[in-house]
């Protein structure tokens, strides 16, 4: 089994509010789970309306799927999101 795990930090200018921030992040956790089945999460910094830190997160039988697949998402996001995209990390675990 092959898990991997895209870490996605952006930062929110000119948000005001914990609201927009939902808006913000439930549209790309829904678009993400739509479009390639993984699972995602907001991560870190809950009470921070400037910032946004998600989790995506895959599972595969074979390392390639998982690679391509995060590959893809990341993609994704940095051509739709409304935020900027500060840092990202895989991390790819097998057992």
């Amino acid at each position: 089994m092959i898990i991997g795990v895209l870490s996605l930090e952006f930062r929110l200018h000119g948000n005001r509010s914990l609201k927009g921030k939902r808006k913000i992040a439930l549209s790309l956790k829904q678009k993400l789970r739509n479009k390639f089945n993984v699972s995602v999460s907001e991560t870190d910094a809950q009470d921070s309306h400037e910032k946004l830190v998600l989790a995506v997160v895959t599972v595969s039988g074979e390392t390639r799927k998982v690679e391509s697949r995060l590959s893809k998402a990341l993609s994704m996001i940095e051509a739709i999101s409304p935020a900027e995209l500060v840092n990202c990390k895989t991390e790819i675990f097998s057992s």
